[in-house]
Order: structure tokens, then sequence, then C-alpha cells
């Protein structure tokens, strides 16, 4: 898709962007700190206050909830030495649906499920990097312990609604294993602590706001230090969280194909995140919520919905979009919508093939409730190029 500017600081990459949304997105570009623009993503769609697929490119300010409430959540991919062959030629169909299973039994699904017994070293390892952090934090800030004092519990956990764990073959029948998830918990009281830190400032001094969602956070204040600190480390908890969690995924593919997997790629990113990046002559932080950075020659990570295709992507590095590209297929019905729109016999015939958990506890993660995904991706065709696409064999998800 052309670009198409729909404002003075608002370039969209939707062909496909229903009224509130774009209401919304103008909403947010004309905050006076917002500079040059606002990118919308093509799988653009309604968020809490501000839109969930769009690169907001701030000066001396940030808005918590232009974050987002899931810090870091993101994607992440291993590509192993099978083919669709070998691993259809283990056990069959039947050892497929075990291979879910041991997944489940590896994996604390649903929100609310935590690991109980941590003998890992690996884990271990991990939470010793995150407590270090969290040490520097308490030096000058919040103890990260007041929002959730089982954090180190809440590492290698998946979560609820679209956060999903898939074994997926690409275009060569070569076999992925590929997983979304975030922060968890802790991620999303930190982000709620920080959004109404920033709407009680907004209150102090008097601030109108055309949302109370896009409070925000002035550079050079506590309030802006303290939640930089607690965001890095909200988004360091996603990437180890997703790293830890396809620990345990490869070692039940490992347990299902009889051999240790042999990794010939690995790609982590987020989609929920900010950063301090050059652009316009200027250093901005930008704030991409629901896109991965897509800098020229930078891999990337594109889901779609749980039976539709994903992507293994290559940024080209558009510099109107700030280099970035979409982050899935957007939500087209609400999840209340989509439950009230969908049966249950409809989500079956939609995940025919694929090996999944079938509840209609799913329904509202029903790939028609999404958009369509080849048309996200014809639209950033100035954006990324795609370099792999998946289809899944077994899909797990929590509840």
């Amino acid at each position: 898709m052309t670009i198409n500017q729909l404002a003075p600081k608002l370039y969209n990459w939707a062909s496909i962007l229903e009224d509130d949304t774009k209401n919304q997105a103008l909403a947010t570009s004309v905050m006076p700190f917002v500079h040059p623009h606002l990118a919308l993503m093509p799988d653009a769609h309604l968020g809490k206050g501000a839109t969930v697929g769009s690169v907001i490119p701030t000066d001396g300010a940030i808005m918590p909830a232009a974050v987002g409430v899931d810090i870091g959540c993101g994607m992440i991919a291993v590509r192993t030495q099978w083919t669709g062959h070998d691993f259809y030629d283990v056990g069959g169909v039947p050892a497929v649906r075990k291979l879910r299973e041991i997944i489940e039994s590896r994996v604390p699904l649903s929100a609310g499920n935590y690991n109980t017994v941590m003998t890992d070293t690996a884990h271990a390892r991990r939470v010793e990097l995150l407590d270090l952090w969290d040490a520097e934090c308490r030096k000058h800030h919040r103890d990260l312990n007041d929002y959730a004092t089982n954090w180190d519990k809440q590492l290698g956990t998946l979560g609820s609604g679209n956060h999903f764990i898939e074994i997926t073959l690409d275009e060569e029948s070569r076999v992925w294993a590929f997983l979304h998830s975030g922060s968890r918990g802790i991620g999303n009281k930190i982000a709620q602590h920080h959004i109404k830190v920033a709407q009680d400032v907004a209150k102090k001094y008097w601030i109108d706001l055309p949302d109370k969602d896009l409070a925000y956070l002035v550079e050079g204040t506590p309030e802006f230090d303290h939640y930089i600190a607690e965001l890095g480390w909200a988004q360091h908890f996603a990437l180890l969280n997703r790293e830890e969690m396809m620990d345990r995924v490869l070692e039940a593919l490992a347990t299902h194909m009889g051999a240790e997997v042999e990794e010939t790629q690995r790609i982590n990113c987020h989609h929920n995140f900010t950063q301090k990046e050059h652009h316009f002559g200027r250093n901005l932080w930008i704030s991409r919520k629901g896109a991965i950075s897509a800098r020229e020659g930078q891999l990337g990570l594109i889901p779609g919905s749980m039976g539709t295709a994903s992507y293994v992507v290559e940024g080209l590095g558009n510099k109107m979009s700030f280099n970035s590209s979409p982050h899935g297929a957007g939500r087209n019905f609400s999840r209340s919508k989509a439950r009230k729109t969908f049966t249950h016999e409809q989500l079956r015939e939609a995940m025919k093939g694929i090996e999944y958990r079938d509840t209609d506890a799913f329904i509202d993660e029903i790939p028609q409730a999404y958009k369509d995904i080849d048309q996200v991706m014809d639209d950033a065709s100035d954006l990324v190029k795609i370099r792999h696409t998946f289809h899944q064999v077994v899909n797990v998800k929590g509840d």
C-alpha cells in the first residue's frame, strides 16, 4: 500500500481502518510532544488510550498507556534441523497430540498459572540477572516486589488471550518452534502503576487531555526516571520470559523427535516497547504499541491468528515509519463481540488440520475475529519483505 497522509501529523499504512481507530490515532498525533508524526501500521485497531498498531515518536515525554500494559510483549522463533517429513515420521498424527500435551505440561499456561518447582540452571541464571537489575532499580526507585513478590515464578509462563506456542512448518517444510508472550502480571502492574502516576500528574497541574489515557510523563522528572527504569526491567523480563519458554518447548520437541534440537536460527523481538532512537535529526523516544522494529536488514516476526499464516520478515528501513512494521493481524472483532458472533463449530472448521486443545474457550481467538493477514502483509510491502511463511502443525494456548 502507498503511504497515506490522514492529517498533518498522521501517516497511515492500513487499507482497512475503522473510523474510531482513525479518530483515536488523530487524537494521539496532535499531542504537542509527538514529533514529527505518528505512523499507523496496517494492523491498526482501537486500543487503550493509544491505537494498537501505531508507532509514536515523542520528544521529551512518554505516555505510558501508549506503550501498552503488556510491556515487552513480542515473539520468538527457532528454526530446527528437522523437516515436516521427519516430524510426522515419528509416531504420525497421534504423536502430534502427545507433543502438544508435553508442551502443556512443561510450560505453565493461562493467567495466574506459575512455576512452582524451579530447579533449572538457566531459569536460576535469568532470575539472578533480573534480581541484580531490580537491585539497581531499588537504589532510586520502587522495589519491584511491591508489584509482585512471585515475579520469579512468572518467568517462563505463557498467559492467556492471544499468547500462544506453536510448532510450525515454513515454505520449505522446515520445523520451527514459535511463541508469543510478554512480561506477564508483573509487567501489567508496572504499566498500570505508571499510567495512574501520569494521570495524577495531569490532574495536579490541570493538564487538559483529550483522553485520560494519553497522560504523559516529562523527561527529566523523577516520575519519568522511575518509569524508564522499571520499563527497561519489564522489557528485559519479557525477552527472558520468551527465552525460558522456548527452552522448555525445545525440550518437549526433542523428547518427541528422540534427538537434541540443533538450532539453525533464533529471532526474539518485542512489539510493545519504547526505546531512544535517532530519526529526522533528533533523538526521540519511539513507542511501538503493536509494531516491530524493521531497520534495513533486521529480521522480525509477524504472527497471524491461531489458524492462519505467520511470517519471518526482513526490515526495509522505511524512514517515514521510523523503521517499523506491523506486529500481527490486528483484531476485527472485540473479544466479547467475537464470542457473540462465532460458534465452536466455526472454530473447529477454521482449525482443521491443526492439533490444538478443542475448547470453546478459544472462540474469541477464532481467525475470523482478526484482519486478513494477507492484506496486512500486502499493506506492509514497503516496510518489510517476507523471508519465511509459517503454517501451524501444533497450537498451544492458555484459557
